[in-house]
């Protein structure tokens, strides 16, 4: 028996990575039992039948793992924002933070096409929002921060962010052999433009990322509303002065994060996005 690391889904083949050498196995009947199907990422006991083949016996319990793409054990979440085309939008941003902290991923911000900044715009002001939380990091159309190589070392990475940000243009920097097709946001919506029959992991900078542009849209089906606050760490020190054990920041009074807000010790976006989210969840219908 083997132990590796499922780097590759494609036509009922699960191409495992195990002690350097990379292995073509199937999945035993066993996990149609369970309904339990291997996914990339997925560290796996299997068993060689010949040469460079074999059989899936056990997936080792997951971390965490995403329907779309289909990856499993995720470290880390590169949430790619850009300045313009499409525009900055701190909702989006805190959206995908929050995602990235239900499912225990480590989050780490990348705006891209800084070029096009407006001369108003203040780069430190946006950090300060997030500093102290998540590592963010600046790029432009021409040149990649070279900051961002030591981001991949050790981790596995999965993109993130809407249509246009240049994600495409980020991966085609590191990883240039896979050539991804790339273009600015049209005025149409442009999903489903990129489509990918199948998820790779591949090397970068000593790390693994997933070989898809990422994805643009997220929903937070598996999250309850009560749960929301503790995706944002940065409500939890002022959280400490709330009257109630169980605030939930909405309509409770003394309520130390609201109070946060108004005195500026707690930025009013990052409040307005937790409030936004916190009645779609609400707001849900359940699904029979």
């Amino acid at each position: 028996m083997l132990k590796g690391r499922i780097i590759k889904a494609l036509s009922g083949f699960y191409y495992v990575e195990a002690e350097g050498s990379i292995y073509a196995t199937r999945a035993r009947g066993l996990f149609r039992k369970t309904k339990e199907s291997p996914l990339v990422g997925d560290i796996v006991t299997f068993q060689v039948e010949n040469d460079m083949e074999g059989y899936i016996t056990a997936i080792d319990p997951r971390k965490n793992s995403l329907a779309r793409p289909p990856v499993a054990n995720i470290d880390q979440l590169l949430i790619t924002m850009s300045m313009k085309s499409p525009e900055f939008n701190y909702y989006l941003l805190d959206r995908f933070l929050a995602y990235a902290e239900a499912h225990d991923m480590e989050p780490v911000v990348i705006i891209t096409k800084m070029d096009l900044a407006d001369d108003d715009f203040d780069a430190e002001a946006l950090k300060s929002v997030y500093s102290g939380i998540y590592p963010v990091h600046f790029t432009d159309r021409g040149s990649i921060a070279r900051d961002l190589e030591m981001i991949f070392e050790d981790k596995i990475s999965v993109l993130a962010g809407q249509s246009g940000v240049g994600k495409s243009t980020l991966l085609n920097t590191f990883l240039p052999a896979l050539d991804l097709e790339t273009a600015e946001i049209s005025n149409a919506l442009n999903r489903g433009k990129h489509t990918t029959r199948h998820v790779e992991l591949m090397d970068i900078a000593g790390g693994k990322i997933a070989d898809t542009p990422g994805f643009s849209t997220i929903e937070f089906t598996g999250l309850d509303k009560y749960n929301l606050k503790f995706c944002f760490p940065d409500f939890n020190v002022h959280s400490e002065k709330c009257k109630f054990r169980e605030c939930q920041h909405i309509k409770e009074p003394k309520c130390g994060v609201k109070e946060a807000v108004a005195n500026e010790m707690l930025a009013k976006t990052r409040y307005d996005s937790y409030v936004t989210i916190y009645h779609e969840i609400e707001n849900r219908k359940v699904r029979y």
